[in-house]
C-alpha cells in the first residue's frame, strides 16, 4: 500500500511544474485585414486596440479602408510600417489629368490632440489652386513675399505643364510681379499646418509626394496623393508587452494603455498576470494535493 500511495503522490505532484510553466501566449486579437492592406499597431479596426492615439481613425467599408480625422474623409491606398507613412487619397484631390475646383476638396487638418500623431512628411507638397489676392497665404499680396515655393523638386511651374490646365481653360495667370496672384501656389505643410479650402479662399488643390531618391521626368510621373508621417508616443510600453506575448490596446477611457493578455489585461506587462496567475493556481494546486494525499492516505 505505501508503494500504491507513492505512485499517485508522484503523478499528482509531477502536475505542479505543469501549472506553474503556463505562461500568456496568445494570438494577436487586434491585427486584421482591410481589403489588401494589413491593420497592426498602432493602427486597428476595434476600439480598445492599438495605440489610444490612433482611436477612431481607420474604418473598413466594403473592404476599402478609410481615414478620417476632422478634415475629412480619404481612402487608404497603403501603410508602410517600415517607413511609418500612411499615402491616402480623396476624389476632389485635383491631378495631372483633372482640376476639381469650387472648394469641394478635404484639404488636411488633423485635430489638435492628433498633431503630435501625424504630419504630412516633409517631400509632400500641396498646390493651392485659384486662391484670392485676399488669403491669408498671400498676406496682403502683392506687397508681401509669397510663401510660395518648391518642394522636393516639385511646385506649380511644372504643375502647369500637366493637360488639366488646358481642359480646364485656366492658365498661369497672374505672378509675383503682376496684378494678381498666381493661379496656383505651391506650398509644405509645415509653412501653414493646414489646409483648409474655406478658410484660405482657393478653389481647389492638389498634393503629391516624392519617392526619394527617385526623380521623375515630369508632374504626368508623380504620385499624386497624400503621405503622412506618423509617429509613435509611448512605444516602449508595447514592446514590453509585446515581448511578453501580449497585445497592445488602451482601456475604456480611451487614453490610458493596457497590455491584453489572453482574458486578463495588464497595465505593464503579461509577466506581471502570469506571475499573480501562477501563485494563485499553485496556491490552490497545493491545497489540493495536500488534501488528495491525507485522503489516500487515510483509505491506505
Amino acid at each position: 500500500m505505501s508503494t500504491l500511495f507513492l505512485i499517485i503522490l508522484s503523478i499528482l505532484s509531477s502536475l505542479v511544474p505543469l501549472s506553474f510553466a503556463s505562461n500568456v501566449h496568445v494570438n494577436n486579437p487586434c491585427r486584421s485585414y482591410c481589403g489588401n492592406i494589413t491593420i497592426d499597431y498602432p493602427f486597428a479596426l476595434q476600439y480598445g486596440c492599438g495605440h489610444p492615439g490612433f482611436r477612431d481613425l481607420l474604418f473598413c467599408m466594403n473592404d476599402v479602408l478609410m481615414f478620417h480625422i476632422s478634415s475629412g474623409s480619404y481612402r487608404v491606398l497603403e501603410i508602410d510600417y517600415a517607413y511609418q507613412s500612411v499615402t491616402i487619397h480623396e476624389p476632389h484631390l485635383s491631378t495631372c489629368d483633372t482640376l476639381v475646383l469650387g472648394g469641394k476638396g478635404n484639404g488636411f487638418a488633423v485635430e489638435q490632440w492628433r498633431s503630435p500623431y501625424f504630419n504630412p512628411t516633409a517631400d509632400n507638397v500641396f498646390m493651392l489652386i485659384g486662391c484670392s489676392a485676399q488669403s491669408s497665404l498671400f498676406q496682403g499680396f502683392p506687397g508681401k513675399h509669397l510663401p510660395c515655393r518648391n518642394v522636393s523638386g516639385m511646385g506649380c511651374e511644372e504643375y502647369y505643364g500637366c493637360p488639366a490646365w488646358s481642359l480646364a481653360g485656366r492658365g498661369q495667370m497672374g505672378s509675383m510681379f503682376g496684378s494678381g496672384p498666381p493661379e496656383c501656389c505651391a506650398v509644405a505643410f509645415e509653412a501653414i499646418r493646414a489646409i483648409n479650402l474655406s478658410k484660405l479662399d482657393c478653389e481647389g488643390y492638389s498634393s503629391a509626394y516624392s519617392l526619394a531618391p527617385l526623380r521623375v521626368d515630369g508632374p504626368s510621373e508623380w504620385s499624386f496623393g497624400i503621405r503622412v508621417k506618423y509617429s509613435v508616443q509611448g512605444n516602449e510600453f508595447c514592446r514590453a508587452c509585446e515581448a511578453t506575448g501580449g497585445t497592445c490596446g488602451y482601456g475604456s477611457n480611451g487614453i490610458r494603455q493596457l497590455c491584453m493578455c489572453g482574458d486578463m489585461n495588464s497595465t505593464s506587462n503579461c509577466d506581471s498576470v502570469t506571475s499573480a496567475t501562477d501563485r494563485r493556481r499553485g496556491h490552490g494546486l497545493v491545497t489540493v494535493l495536500t488534501a488528495s494525499s491525507f485522503s489516500i492516505l487515510a483509505w491506505i
